[in-house]
């Protein structure tokens, strides 16, 4: 069996979630603190940096879960998928997720952004398997109401690797488990992910991350191209 990991913020999707997720708390209410829409536009330019503190992005952006109910919350994030994630969904993106998995690939997305807001956007992709930064709930269910805590390592840097090794040592397996090894992502964030895997590749990459490619001699996928190009690049990459 090969494992491939997707990275999602500009990677699958041509947008930032977490950055769309924050303006979206502002839109609807959620988040009304006045200070709350520049700490989201501050954090976004820190990500793309490369300088971002994100245990302190986290408590901001979590704390307004703990405010709402559940039923609110849950109406929130439909009405965010359905007017921001589904119209930049990409066929191109869609179609490699898909020669994955029918080539019998172990598939998951591994994304900082935060499993409330994710999980849905996995299951949309049809990719199975999250490693996602945890939103804490009160007692531990999925469907329970949150803290505003992060629970757990987040899903960033070189805790993706921890979070992904975790995961993978919940099914049993290992890295030595897997003949090949791919991961997609666009982000400077992701070298240390990137790196582990025995196929790495640059997709849609960030202009540090490009260079980074280039030097190490990796491939480079420029997903949202013009759709017959980025189709064939996708199948070639995919295809090893």
């Amino acid at each position: 069996m090969n494992l491939a990991l997707f990275d999602l913020d500009h990677t699958l999707l041509p947008i930032d979630t977490g950055y769309q997720w924050g303006r979206f708390m502002v839109k609807c209410g959620m988040a009304d603190d006045g200070r709350f829409a520049q700490q989201v536009e501050d954090a976004h330019a820190a990500y793309n940096a490369g300088t971002l503190d994100m245990p302190a992005y986290l408590r901001r952006v979590l704390a307004p879960l703990a405010a709402h109910s559940r039923a609110q919350l849950d109406a929130w994030r439909a009405q965010f998928l359905r007017e921001v994630v589904e119209p930049a969904i990409r066929d191109e993106a869609l179609a490699l997720v898909r020669r994955h998995r029918d080539r019998g690939d172990l598939c998951c997305l591994v994304t900082a952004t935060n499993d409330f807001v994710t999980a849905p956007i996995a299951a949309t992709f049809g990719i199975p398997a999250l490693v996602a930064t945890r939103a804490e709930t009160v007692d531990g269910r999925a469907d329970s109401a949150y803290t505003g805590r992060v629970a757990g390592i987040p899903s960033f840097g070189a805790g993706k690797i921890a979070r992904t090794e975790a995961w993978l040592a919940s099914l049993g397996n290992t890295w030595d488990d897997f003949g090949r090894s791919w991961f997609y992502s666009d982000s400077r964030n992701d070298i240390p992910l990137l790196e582990r895997v025995t196929d790495p590749v640059a997709t849609n990459p960030d202009a540090t991350l490009r260079a980074h490619a280039r030097n190490a001699g990796w491939p480079v996928l420029d997903l949202f191209g013009a759709p017959a190009v980025a189709s064939a690049a996708a199948c070639a990459v995919a295809a090893g």
